[in-house]
């Protein structure tokens, strides 16, 4: 079912949003029972100004906090099941304070972000308004439960609600992730966003093969053009480099060293926000010469590598769709000879790796399968 692909993109994108401030732990269980917390946060790093761009989601974060997410509109039994882990978790801190005769400043929050709600639903838990401190749309239950309800939809369309709006449903969560827009295409808070959609995009695309509801199949459509705006942005910054230079030649030049330049930078943060190591430099090695593939190859690649997990293994396929990639742009379709050396081109040493992709332009294929078929001779 997609909402477990929906799920797993509200957790991932709360635990990125939420980890430059705090330590967060999704999936953490309580009690003997088996149940999980989706996210859980404790503020660690003071960063007032990270805080307040997130808006109202920074808001939430200035305490320890439980997130619960949820896809669909979230039913009676399902708030009594985040009652319940929240208690749990009040309760394990209250224990834990008396047996090491310590103090704790306060119990977490419980967030619970729903698309909508019903005025039933919320009557019955007697949630309030509290517009005087907070927006439209954000219910509190009891005063001594720290809970609230948060109806997404009913959220006013502000920059300080962007953040929660990114995990509505339809419409609403279609116009937020178009918002992206607004912010400067190297401000971090949006590469990051932008990567978690496409992975979003991506696993929603491979499983086309069940049938989609039709608000899954408008938001991959919502999500297609961000990237190319991303692009058209770098190509535009390179067209006012070229028209500084005052000739036409600069102009060209000026247009795809933007291009190429806002690719490079896209897939630096990219890898570093995917895999989280750039510091491994046989993957830095790719990323010059990749960063020149045409724009809707290296669209298809961000898509390939989004699908990737994180582990040890997924690093090995990103390298290898890195070096298929830049094997491609010089000789074009690979002959079985070429993609068996592929191995052997990732086991160079990184300084001999950059020489060789250096060289590639000038090599034939068959210079290339000789390099290779020696190269660990």
């Amino acid at each position: 079912m997609t909402r477990f692909i929906h799920d797993k993109f509200a957790k991932d994108y709360l635990s990125e949003l939420l980890s430059p401030i705090g330590a967060v732990n999704p999936g953490r269980e309580v009690s003997s029972e088996v149940r999980q917390i989706d996210v859980y946060f404790t503020p660690t790093t003071a960063t007032p100004e990270y805080i307040t761009k997130l808006g109202i989601l920074g808001k939430m974060a200035t305490t320890s906090a439980l997130f619960e997410p949820f896809r669909n509109p979230v039913t009676v039994t399902e708030i009594r099941g985040c009652l319940s882990k929240l208690l749990d978790v009040q309760g394990s801190i209250e224990r834990q304070s008396k047996r090491d005769n310590s103090f704790y400043r306060e119990l977490p929050k419980l967030w619970m972000l729903t698309p909508t709600a019903s005025e039933a639903l919320l009557n019955g838990f007697g949630a309030i308004l509290d517009e005087k401190n907070w927006c439209s749309g954000i219910y509190f239950l009891g005063e001594y439960l720290r809970a609230a309800i948060v109806v997404i939809h009913q959220l006013p369309e502000l920059p300080e609600t962007l953040w929660l709006r990114i995990l509505g449903k339809g419409r609403v969560q279609e116009r937020a992730i178009a918002s992206l827009s607004t912010l400067a295409v190297n401000d971090p808070l949006r590469i990051n966003t932008l990567e978690l959609v496409y992975q979003l995009q991506s696993n929603l695309r491979v499983n086309r093969e069940q049938k989609l509801e039709s608000e899954d199949e408008e938001l991959i459509m919502a999500i297609a053009p961000l990237f190319q705006e991303q692009l058209a942005a770098a190509e535009q910054k390179g067209i006012e480099q070229g028209l500084l230079q005052g000739v036409q030649q600069g102009i060209e030049q000026g247009i795809e060293q933007g291009r190429i330049e806002g690719q490079r930078s896209i897939l630096e943060n990219f890898l570093r926000v995917r895999f989280g190591q750039l510091n491994d430099l046989i993957l830095r090695a790719f990323v010059a010469p990749i960063s020149t593939l045409p724009a809707v190859e290296f669209t298809m690649l961000l898509v390939q590598l989004s699908a990737l997990s994180t582990d040890e293994n997924s690093i090995h396929q990103a390298r290898r769709l890195l070096a298929e990639n830049a094997l491609r742009m010089r000789f074009g379709q690979l002959d079985e000879r070429v993609m068996n050396l592929i191995p052997n081109l990732l086991a160079l040493s990184p300084d001999q790796l950059v020489i060789l992709l250096s060289q590639l332009p000038e090599l034939s294929a068959n210079e290339l399968l000789e390099r290779l078929d020696g190269s660990l001779g």
